[in-house]
Formats: structure tokens, C-alpha cells, sequence
């Protein structure tokens, strides 16, 4: 995990942390102690710190996930089990991701189910200015993402749909309600064949990190693996290009595909079938896209209101129909 944007003013020493601060000292080398816990913004589904180290052999940094959501505490042994499986996986391969330092899933030791792992280098950046820039990065790191070799005991779950049919809220102000049943029942036909492979399932500009500056820039890591899956590229595809769109405007969005197949990524011909993959996952989006939006105005983007993203999301819908239908 990287660094992120710092929270100002919190403590984490009251927020319910001592058992779990205690289990990740006792797994630390001896003499090494944490010195400071900086919060980390941008995050929706868990709650993060940088834990600060100091010891004989000078200072480091660990990043802790911690899930205190009901809903997530839930499902968190299944979520943090699979994160940690994916990162000690990854540690082969030449994707920048975290190094698994321990996990507790079901919280048997901390306060909350929770996994360590090392500090990557960067930040994320959600600006407008460099966007295109840095979706070309994207498109790339998506493509060798998606080529990592796995064998049939390393495959990952394989995807699950975050928008039904019956789900589906279009915003209630809409005045295009006939858009919104179109694109609805498009996702109400059975999912087109597909050929699988290794899906990260959350590829958005806010779970990556980036180094340098202009030509320079790079990306230096690649966060969230708790939803890693076994899918069509497309999915993956689509996920990033509605947060394009919802970040930058509908042409950012509607333009990663192209930038993806253009570094040699490979999506399904059929712009029917194409055209499924991307509205099961904008739908997943709807009324308004305001999951997304709080972390996102936390790292500076105040600008992202209800109305931006609304209006952007459907006008996003609707050029999906116009390229693919």
C-alpha cells in the first residue's frame, strides 16, 4: 500500500486499536517498535495507518488495513484471506504491489480483522491535468496485469456482478428514465461467453500510485487486491473507464478501451457483448457514483458533487450505446 494523503488530528489510540497495535509489535523484529500512526485518506471500504518503525537497524514504514464496517467485517476473512493469497503471489511477478508482512482475518488477535503489508513508494493522483498521461500507464499496467500467469490452484474466485437488474437505482432526478431501462435490461440477459484471466476487479486511478513528475511518471504501485477474480478483461476494462469518466469527463472514459487494446490488450469483438461487460459495471455505479465520490473529494477533488457525477455517469451510458449497440 502506499502512502496515500494523511489524515490531520486523529487519534488512532481511540478509535479501538490497542489489541491489534499489540499484535503487530509482537510480530515485529525485537527491539523495533512503533514510533507514529499516520491515518491514510482515500480509502471507502477500510479504515488505514501507516505505521512508522523505528529499531536498531534505523526506521521503515508498514501500511495496515483494518475493516470496521459492519458490512465488510463480514465478509473479511473471505476478502483479507484472498488479498493475502494474491500478494504473496504477486511477489514473483514484476507487478508493483505490497509485500505481505501478516493477517489477521477474522480478528482473533486485533480489534478488527486486519492485514499488514509494506509501504510502496507514490501517491494517487485524481487531478484533470496529466489525466491522459496517466491513463496510458493505466492501459499498460492493465495489460500485464491481465497476462499474469496462474496456474489452476493459483486462480483466483472467479468474478461476481456488483450491479442486478433489480439493484439498479437510477437518480431520481433523471430525465432520461427510458436510458436507464435500456441499459437495465441489457445486464437482464445472461453474460456473453468469455475467455478468462487474472482480474484485479477494482483498476481505478485510486488504487494506483504514481512516482515522478511529466515525462518522468511512473507508476510504482498497484493497491486493493481484495477483490482479485477470474474474468473477462473486459470487466476490468469497464471498471476503469467509468471511474475515467466520473473523474475526468465521458471522453476519458470512453477512450481506455482504445488505449488498452492499443497496448496490446485484448478485448471481445463483439461490441454487444462488449457493451455488457461496460454497463454491468457503470450500472454498479448508480444513482450517483457518491461511494466513490468521498474518498475521491478527500484526496481534492471537491468539485466531484452529486450533480457532476450523476450527469457524467449518464452521459457516459449513453455514449456506451451510441459506439456499441
Amino acid at each position: 500500500m502506499g502512502e496515500g494523503t494523511e489524515g490531520v488530528g486523529v487519534d488512532p489510540d481511540s478509535q479501538g486499536w490497542g489489541a491489534t497495535r499489540s499484535w503487530v509489535e509482537e510480530g515485529l523484529p525485537e527491539a523495533e517498535r512503533i514510533e507514529e500512526v499516520v491515518p491514510l485518506r482515500g480509502g471507502w471500504t477500510s479504515e488505514m495507518r501507516r505505521l512508522d518503525l523505528r529499531g536498531p537497524g534505523g526506521r521503515r514504514s508498514l501500511v495496515l488495513r483494518s475493516f470496521v464496517k459492519p458490512f465488510f467485517v463480514r465478509h473479511a476473512e473471505g476478502l483479507l484471506t484472498r488479498e493475502a493469497t494474491i500478494l504473496r503471489l504477486l511477489g514473483d511477478t514484476d507487478v508493483p504491489a505490497a509485500t505481505l508482512a501478516a493477517v489477521d482475518a477474522t480478528a482473533r488477535y486485533c480489534d478488527h480483522p486486519s492485514l499488514l503489508m509494506s509501504l510502496l513508494p507514490g501517491t494517487v493522483h485524481l487531478g484533470d491535468q496529466g489525466a491522459a498521461d496517466r491513463a496510458e500507464l493505466l492501459a499498460r499496467q492493465l495489460v500485464r496485469i491481465h497476462r499474469l500467469p496462474v496456474t489452476a490452484q493459483q486462480r483466483p474466485r472467479a468474478y461476481q456482478a456488483w450491479a442486478s437488474p433489480e439493484r439498479v437505482t437510477p437518480p431520481a432526478a433523471t430525465e432520461r428514465p427510458e436510458l436507464w431501462q435500456r441499459a437495465v435490461d441489457v445486464i437482464r440477459r445472461e453474460p456473453p461467453a468469455y475467455q478468462g484471466c487474472f482480474l484485479h476487479r477494482d483498476f481505478h486511478p485510486g488504487n494506483v500510485l504514481f512516482t515522478g513528475t511529466d515525462n518522468d511518471l511512473q507508476i510504482s504501485g498497484v493497491v486493493d487486491w481484495v477483490e482479485t477474480s477470474w474474468g473477462p478483461a473486459d470487466l476490468d476494462v469497464a471498471h476503469c473507464s467509468t471511474a475515467l469518466a466520473l473523474l475526468h469527463g465521458v471522453p476519458a472514459g470512453m477512450r481506455f478501451a482504445d488505449r488498452y487494446v492499443a497496448a496490446g490488450g485484448t478485448v471481445t469483438e463483439d461490441g454487444t457483448a462488449h457493451l455488457f461487460w461496460r454497463l454491468l459495471d457503470a450500472l454498479g455505479f448508480a444513482p450517483d457514483a457518491e461511494k466513490v465520490a468521498v474518498p475521491w473529494r478527500e484526496l481534492g477533488r471537491v468539485d466531484l458533487t452529486a450533480g457532476v457525477l450523476t450527469q457524467r455517469l449518464e452521459g457516459y451510458i449513453e455514449s456506451l450505446f451510441d459506439r456499441y449497440a
